[in-house]
């Protein structure tokens, strides 16, 4: 019981720890903020998006306008979105592209339908004790390398980091994500990506790794939501 209410605790404090990924880039250099990344609901709040069938689920995109800038990004290079001001809640991070469609620029492709695929997800340390950790826990950058074997083109990446903090109940889990605009260059164009996905629409609220019961009983599994990541 003392562990249990210590945690509560814990988790009531970080309540307000919310955050948002504005600026992003590569080579070391971030953009401005909303610049690359499509300004979300959160700019002012830092909230989260609760409900996986909701359209915020794509982008969390504030209005219809994309970013004004896409950046140009190479194969097999790294890409960065800061946090502001960091990862404050236990949970995965995970990435997604979305290839833009014929006749469209990432600026004012929406994202819609089975047209994502992930490329990135972390899982816990310290399961099946009482210190489990997450590899983004307190980060202000979070980074993905884009695969070396992506067809050139214009994308969306998505980043989302999953709190699980108060996910032990239906709706608890809280989705903190953006989208950056990318014109990807010098890739192979073998990427198998498999079987794409909608979001909203890859998730259900009773997913393993949405509802998921983070102190008590401490867990020994974890699933992350959505399809595997691919690679080259």
């Amino acid at each position: 019981m003392k562990l249990t209410s210590s945690l509560a605790v814990l988790a009531a404090a970080g309540a307000q720890a919310h955050y948002t990924f504005p600026r992003a880039g590569t080579g070391g250099s971030l953009s401005g903020e909303w610049e690359v990344v499509r300004m979300t609901e959160n700019h002012y709040s830092h909230g989260p998006v609760t409900d996986v069938t909701s359209p915020e689920m794509t982008c969390y995109q504030s209005g219809v306008q994309g970013a004004p800038q896409t950046v140009q990004v190479k194969a097999g290079s790294q890409f960065t979105f800061s946090v502001d001001p960091s990862i404050g809640h236990p949970g995965p991070l995970q990435f997604y592209m979305a290839k833009v469609p014929s006749g469209q620029t990432a600026a004012t492709f929406d994202g819609t339908g089975a047209v994502w695929f992930k490329i990135y997800q972390d899982g816990p340390n310290g399961l099946g004790t009482d210190s489990i950790t997450w590899p983004s826990a307190g980060k202000t950058e979070v980074s993905v390398t884009i695969p070396s074997c992506i067809e050139d083109g214009e994308y969306l990446l998505r980043v989302e980091h999953i709190a699980l903090h108060s996910a032990s109940s239906v709706g608890g889990a809280q989705f903190y994500i953006a989208c950056a605009q990318l014109s990807v260059t010098g890739g192979s164009g073998t990427l198998n990506t498999g079987s794409l996905v909608s979001l909203p629409g890859a998730y259900k609220a009773t997913d393993p790794g949405i509802l998921f019961q983070l102190y008590w009983p401490i867990p020994t599994e974890y699933i992350n939501p959505g399809p595997a990541p691919v690679s080259c």
